[in-house]
């Protein structure tokens, strides 16, 4: 048997760059252990969220089925962070998990170009040092040209329930051991990385009528730019939170827990701490915030967000009895912590592709990231990128003013990962431009392209961007006459704190804009920023130069006797392929990156 693609890891990393493979008409074979796990949801029934749902925004213009998947299975639809400026303003839905596992299944399987098979994979079929595909359990090699990995939590996994240690890579399901191993002999390095979840609660076993009420978004925003209207019966979520007694049952017990005990060596995620990390860490708080959300439509099960733990099993329960509204709740599901390994990513190109083994890409938490949504924008770069070399192509690497996932997968590729990484807004330095609302005007033209999206989509999005010209020019150019502020520009007003679009239209006199919502409020923000975007576009423009140097394949550092000793060493090991990488490294200075550019300068000449 052999494909032109295979990929391994039926996660969100998996999905994603499987069904860009097949869609850009390449025949791409997609295994994984069992079909009823793909897109599963082994942590937070949830898509989206700060950062994360800008990720989802641009997977989705990129021709991704993570948003489609969402706007079907969601539950509860809401925009975070609106109090803030719109740069954060970041959607969310919580998810029915059975729904969105269906729905991601029936697209899997309808795709023409995609076979999908139940199969364990142990070793990477190598020819001459490059990936040429793989062998399975049973003995079997399946070739390929090129190979994409996407593993999640399952490489030598090992789940912590207080003293007890079960090898697995979720709960229910064994870990991935021979493939790992095969990686590290063939000399990749790895380390190890520590996540959790909370226990689930049966929901009617909780008294919500102790607990605050969190309902949806009024008018809920799809996710993806294809759904253009959400028709949905949202669900409410509930807080609650931890108190004194609480933390004392935590407190008496912390000898108790594995990551306290010196049982978890891997490192876990600062971000999202254990609920006995942040009562340690955070000792002065009297209290910490939970959510409590519903598993599914239907679903008897209630996540609870923000008590991830690895105690064991009878104080989970003492815990947990110990919160208002929980008194009487019965555990469903215990937490567990899961530690596994994972490969830096210093060893992959911004492609994703190995350095060590050409042919073979890694994405997803094999590359130390956490989080369903960074994960499947690993896995469509990945999948794009291993047909355009299939093809001969130049590769697809955003930049960091492009797109958030240019942002993370630059930071993979020129930072330390000593911890699970998660996208934050403040890792954009361009946030302001690389907003929720305009993923698509950033990078629908790629994944038309690419094959990915029809013309259709790219032609109305022409039409759209068209409408909003016109309208840019109606409020330069009308004025109009506002109580206490006398006769101005209608763009001038707009500028104003307070005012807003839709207090302007009524005023100016050749009538109403005729824009959609979306493209309304993509006109104000722009116009009420555009002197911040435009700065950020110039910084942005200098960034682009820095890029567009390449650094070439085996670059000598070491023979560079005018570069620092510690820029030498990291240089060396992170590899950058352009001058704008290498100036981000730690440890390289201004004055080394002169040095730099004079020496490509001059090998340049040479050439």
């Amino acid at each position: 048997m052999e494909y032109p693609i295979i990929v391994v890891g039926g996660g969100h990393a998996g999905c994603e760059a499987a069904l860009a493979c097949a869609r850009m008409g390449v025949k791409t074979l997609f295994v994984t252990i069992r079909k009823g796990d793909i897109a599963r949801m082994p942590c937070n029934p949830a898509i989206g969220g700060l950062a994360k749902g800008q990720l989802v925004r641009e997977i989705d213009a990129l021709g991704g089925e993570m948003g489609l998947c969402i706007d079907y299975a969601g539950i509860q639809f809401r925009m975070l962070n609106r109090g803030k400026g719109p740069a954060v303003w970041s959607p969310r839905a919580q998810a029915d998990k059975t729904a969105y596992h269906e729905r991601m299944l029936s697209s899997i399987e309808a795709e023409k170009n995609l076979d999908l098979i139940e199969a364990e994979i142990t070793a990477i079929a190598m020819e001459e040092g490059k990936a040429r595909g793989v062998r399975t359990a049973d003995g079997e090699e399946i070739k390929a040209e090129k190979v994409i990995i996407a593993l999640g939590t399952f490489p030598n996994g090992l789940m912590h329930i207080g003293e007890k240690q079960i090898p697995g890579g979720r709960e229910g399901e064994p870990p991935s051991r021979g493939l790992s191993d095969m990686l590290a002999g063939a000399g990749l390095k790895r380390e190890r990385l520590k996540t959790g979840t909370p226990p689930r609660l049966l929901k009617e076993s909780i008294d919500f009528s102790r607990c605050q009420v969190q309902p949806g978004d009024e008018d809920p925003a799809p996710f993806s730019f294809r759904t253009k209207k959400l028709d949905v019966e949202q669900i409410p979520c509930h807080l609650t939170w931890t108190g004194e007694a609480t933390h004392a049952i935590i407190n008496a017990n912390i000898h108790r827990a594995p990551l306290f005990s010196g049982q978890i060596q891997g490192t876990g995620p600062r971000y999202c701490p254990s609920i006995e990390d942040k009562v340690v860490r955070f000792s002065e708080k009297p209290r910490h915030q939970l959510f409590l959300e519903p598993e599914g439509r239907d679903s008897e099960e209630i996540y609870v967000n923000g008590l991830s733990t690895s105690l064991p099993e009878e104080v989970q329960l003492e815990m947990v009895r110990s919160i208002p509204g929980l008194e009487n709740a019965e555990i469903v599901r215990y937490e567990y912590a899961i530690e596994y390994d994972f490969f830096p990513p210093y060893q992959i190109h911004s492609t994703l592709e190995s350095r060590n083994i050409p042919g073979l890409y890694l994405a997803g938490q094999i590359n130390g990231t956490s989080g369903y949504e960074e994960a499947a924008a690993q896995g469509i770069v990945a999948g794009i990128n291993a047909v355009l070399e299939l093809r001969g192509k130049d590769p697809f690497v955003l930049g960091r003013s492009e797109a958030y996932i240019g942002v993370l997968i630059d930071d993979l590729v020129t930072k330390e990962i000593w911890e699970p990484y998660r996208m934050f807004t403040s890792r954009a330095e361009y946030r302001l431009s690389l907003r929720q609302d305009n993923a698509d005007e950033r990078l629908l033209g790629y994944a038309v392209r690419f094959g990915l999206l029809p013309r259709e989509q790219w032609e109305g999005m022409i039409s759209a961007r068209k409408a909003v010209r016109r309208a840019r020019r109606r409020l330069e150019t009308e004025s109009v006459t506002l109580e206490g502020s006398g006769k101005m520009r209608a763009a001038r007003l707009l500028q104003r704190p307070g005012v807003s679009l839709e207090d302007i239209e009524p005023l100016l006199p050749n009538g109403p804009l005729g824009l959609g919502k979306k493209e309304g409020e993509s006109l104000e923000i722009d116009h009420k920023y555009r002197g911040y975007i435009r700065r950020q576009d110039r910084t942005a423009e200098k960034l682009r130069r820095m890029e567009r140097r390449k650094i070439p394949d085996g670059f000598a550092y070491k023979d560079i006797g005018a570069l620092s000793t510690e820029a030498r060493e990291v240089l060396e090991k992170f590899r950058p392929e352009t001058l704008g990488k290498a100036a981000r490294l730690a440890g390289v200075r201004n004055s080394d990156v002169s040095v730099l550019m004079v020496f490509l300068e001059r090998a340049g000449d040479e050439r």
